[in-house]
């Protein structure tokens, strides 16, 4: 993977481990700027540890982590300023209510924006002087995605953003992170496991699986031109897709040996593909892909 001069998130080689057991492998990662990237993974697949790791927070056995330019553990003042997490637990300072909390964090960050505060206080009915800790689990996480975004941060992580809002609170805020990319050209990384929201916003898709980034695409490069091809084993052999993505086994069907194929084509070749009697091939969902790219 070539390196890009002051990309938002840069990760080379990285690896961690947990009590012997090897969560991340070797990992490489690179975000481009401007982009909202969703990171699909299987529960336990590391995607929280991996987002960790690329802030910072937790130190790493191998490789490099870096965010424009800078490694993640020793980040600048003003390096720190244009970054914003969400975790995907509560952080909130429980203790304090919400406009005791904000007015904290005003003082940190020179880029502070109180109409978009205030705009996003009343769009999603949150009280300003109650105490955090006597809110819902929904309301914290509003209140914390609105933390993140009130010094408009250059590029926004996200964990599990959503996991606890109801759909009409999921709706406006994937409307807030389009808006954000638009207006603002924020780069945006989420992992989230709603896929139906992921379809709403994303650019791009990165299946973690294994410890690495087994792919990442646009995902609507990917919904097009991605198919489970069945055909027999010498036939397979005959395609020639633009990329395969995972090949399976032999097996039997009936008498015939048939094998499978995860692979992309260009338009021209699923159009050949549609006439060819000793082919048969599946358009998958985005959940299909998300299986079949994680298992």
């Amino acid at each position: 993977m070539q390196a890009q001069l002051n990309a938002p998130v840069q990760i080379q080689g990285l690896s961690k481990s947990f009590s012997g057991q090897s969560v991340l492998k070797n990992l490489d990662w690179q975000i481009t700027p401007g982009s909202i990237v969703g990171l699909l993974g299987r529960n336990g697949a590391g995607k929280s540890t991996l987002i960790e790791c690329l802030l910072g927070l937790r130190d790493i056995d191998g490789g490099k982590s870096s965010l424009y330019g800078e490694a993640a553990g020793q980040l600048s003042a003003e390096t720190r300023a244009r970054i914003a997490y969400v975790p995907q637990r509560s952080d909130l300072f429980e203790w304090l209510t919400a406009r005791q909390m904000l007015a904290y964090f005003q003082l940190l960050y020179p880029r502070w924006n109180a109409s978009k505060v205030q705009s996003l206080m009343q769009a999603w009915e949150l009280p300003y002087d109650k105490v955090i800790n006597k809110l819902s689990v929904g309301q914290k996480q509003r209140l914390s995605i609105i933390r993140a975004l009130a010094h408009d941060p250059e590029l926004l992580i996200l964990d599990e953003p959503v996991s606890s809002l109801d759909p009409a609170g999921r709706r406006e805020f994937l409307r807030e992170l389009i808006d954000r990319v638009i207006e603002k050209q924020t780069t945006i990384v989420f992992s989230t496991h709603i896929l139906s929201d992921l379809e709403r916003v994303a650019m791009d898709v990165a299946f973690l699986n294994g410890g690495q980034i087994v792919h990442q695409q646009s995902l609507d490069d990917m919904m097009d031109n991605t198919v489970r091809v069945f055909a027999a084993p010498t036939v397979l052999q005959e395609l020639q897709p633009t990329k395969i993505l995972r090949q399976s086994a032999t097996a039997k069907d009936g008498d015939a040996a048939e094998a499978r194929m995860l692979a992309q084509f260009s338009h021209e070749q699923l159009q050949a593909l549609q006439v060819r009697r000793d082919v048969r091939f599946d358009k998958l969902s985005l959940e299909d892909l998300f299986i079949e790219m994680t298992q």
